[in-house]
C-alpha cells in the first residue's frame, strides 16, 4: 500500500516508493528502493523534500500516532472550531501556486531543455537496445503535467518550436505535454491523466528502430522508406513489452495511435470503437504536434490553420468528439496564432486565460496592415471588460513577409 509521509519520518527499512521532486533533481538515479543505508536517509533528508511515497507491503510501516483527546470545546467556540475545521481540511496541495507570465515562459524553457535531455537519452539507449528505463519518466510526466496545469498553453506553445536534430524527441515531450491537457480537460481521474501523459511520452519510441537517415530525409520517401516508417508502432510495442511492468494504456497507445475511425490507419486497420479512448486521443495529439512543427520536409502550419484542417478530418480519421475537448483546451487561436484584427493590425495570440471565450485570447499587437509597417508591440486582452477590439481572421504569416511569427509571443512584450 502506498502512503504519503514527510522526509523527516523516514525510516531505515522503508521502502521508498517515490520522492516527492522531480526525478530531474532527484538525488537518487532509482525511482524506488529499499532504504537500507543511513547515508541514503541523510541524503533524503538533506534533500528537504516535502513528501515521500512509501510502499508499506514492501518496507516498514510509519508507526500508527498515539491517540490524544481533544480538549473540551466551549460552546460559544463551537461553530467558529467547525469552520476552521473545515477550511483546514481543504487539499490545498493539488492547487498549482500561479506563476508571473515571465516566469512561466522561464521555467517552461528550463523544463523542456531538460526533458529534452532526458527523453534524448533515453530513446538513444534505445536505440542501442538497452533496456528503457520507464520508471524516470512517471516523473518526467508529473513535471510537464504540473507546468500545463499551472501554465495553461505555454508548455504547449513552447513545446511546438523544434528543430530538425530534436524533433524526434521534442515531439515525444509534446505529445506527453498535450496527452496530458486532453486528459484533464476530459475530466480523466489523476491516475488515467499520468497515464495518458507517459502514453505520449512513449508513443514513438520505435522511431528508434528506424535508420535516422530515413527519419531526417528532407525531401519524400520512397515506398520501401514510408514501409519502414510504418513499422515505428509494432517495434516501440515490442519495446515496451520488453520493460516488464509497462502501463498498459502505453502499450496501447504505443501501437495504434496511428489507426484512423475509418479503417485506413496502421499497423492493425482497426475501426471506431475498436480503436481504445487513450489511441484515439493518441492520433489526435500526434497529428496536431506533426503539423504544426517545421519539418525536414515541410515548414508547419499555423496553430489555427492546423486545427482547422483537422477538423475536415473528423468522423474519418479523428475521433469528433475528443476534437471538440482538444479544442476547448487549445482555444480556437493556440498560442502563436496569427490574428488580422478589427483596427486593421496583426497581432499574435501570447494567452488565454481559464474560463474566458475561445474567440477572445490575449493578443500582442507588432503591425499596422494601413501603414504596412511594425508597430511598438502591445498586449490587448481581448475579452477585458469594454474592449472593443476584435479577430477578424487567422493570417498567414508568408503572405506578410514574416520570417519568424513566434518570436513576437516567445519573447516577453511590454504591457501597453
Amino acid at each position: 500500500m502506498l502512503k504519503k509521509i514527510r522526509s523527516s519520518e523516514l525510516m531505515l527499512g522503508m521502502y521508498v516508493e517515490r520522492l516527492g521532486r522531480s526525478w530531474l533533481e532527484n538525488p537518487f538515479w532509482k525511482r524506488s528502493f529499499l532504504l537500507e543505508s543511513p547515508a541514503d536517509l541523510e541524503r533524503i533528508r538533506a534533500a528537504r523534500l516535502n513528501e515521500v511515497w512509501i510502499d508499506t507491503a514492501r518496507g516498514l510501516a510509519p508507526p500508527e500516532p498515539v491517540a490524544v483527546a481533544a480538549p473540551p470545546v466551549p460552546a460559544a467556540d463551537a461553530a467558529g472550531t467547525q469552520a476552521e475545521a473545515q477550511a483546514v481540511s481543504v487539499p490545498v496541495a493539488t492547487v498549482a501556486p500561479a506563476l508571473s507570465r515571465e516566469a512561466e515562459m522561464a521555467h517552461a524553457r528550463r523544463l523542456l531543455e531538460r526533458t529534452r535531455q532526458a527523453v534524448q537519452t533515453m530513446f538513444d539507449e534505445a536505440r542501442m537496445g538497452k533496456a528503457l528505463a520507464v520508471g524516470q519518466a512517471y516523473e518526467l510526466v508529473d513535471d510537464i503535467a504540473a507546468s500545463v496545469l499551472r501554465g495553461g498553453g505555454v508548455l504547449l506553445g513552447l513545446a511546438r518550436l523544434k528543430t530538425a536534430d530534436n524533433y524526434t524527441y521534442m515531439h515525444s515531450v509534446a505529445v506527453c505535454a498535450l496527452m496530458t491537457a486532453l486528459a484533464r480537460e476530459l475530466e480523466l481521474a489523476p491516475e488515467q491523466v499520468r497515464s495518458a501523459g507517459l502514453a505520449g511520452l512513449l508513443h514513438d519510441i520505435g522511431k528508434m528502430a528506424v535508420p535516422a537517415a530515413i527519419l531526417n530525409k528532407p525531401g519524400s520517401l520512397s515506398d520501401a522508406e514510408f514501409s519502414s516508417v510504418r513499422t515505428h508502432p509494432a517495434a516501440g510495442h515490442r519495446m515496451l513489452l520488453e520493460v516488464g511492468e509497462i502501463d498498459p494504456v502505453a502499450l496501447d497507445v504505443c501501437l495504434h495511435h496511428h489507426e484512423k475511425l475509418d479503417g485506413s490507419g496502421y499497423p492493425k486497420g482497426l475501426r471506431g470503437e475498436e480503436i481504445s479512448l487513450y489511441a484515439r486521443m493518441g492520433a489526435i495529439c500526434d497529428v496536431y504536434d506533426a503539423i504544426t512543427s517545421n519539418r525536414p520536409y515541410k515548414q508547419g502550419w499555423c496553430p489555427a490553420e492546423s486545427l482547422r484542417r483537422m477538423a475536415a478530418w473528423r468522423g474519418g480519421h479523428l475521433d469528433a468528439t475528443l476534437f471538440a475537448a482538444f479544442v476547448k483546451c487549445l482555444g480556437i487561436y493556440p498560442l502563436g496564432t496569427l490574428v488580422r484584427l478589427q483596427s486593421e493590425r496583426l497581432a499574435v495570440v501570447v494567452g488565454q486565460a481559464a474560463g474566458k471565450t475561445l474567440t477572445s485570447p490575449t493578443v500582442r499587437v507588432f503591425f499596422s496592415i494601413r501603414a504596412g509597417t511594425c508597430i511598438v508591440p502591445s498586449i490587448i486582452d481581448l475579452a477585458a471588460p469594454g474592449c472593443q477590439e476584435r479577430i477578424v481572421s487567422t493570417e498567414s504569416a508568408a503572405q506578410w513577409g514574416l520570417l519568424d511569427v513566434d518570436r513576437y509571443w516567445v519573447d516577453e512584450p511590454a504591457v501597453a
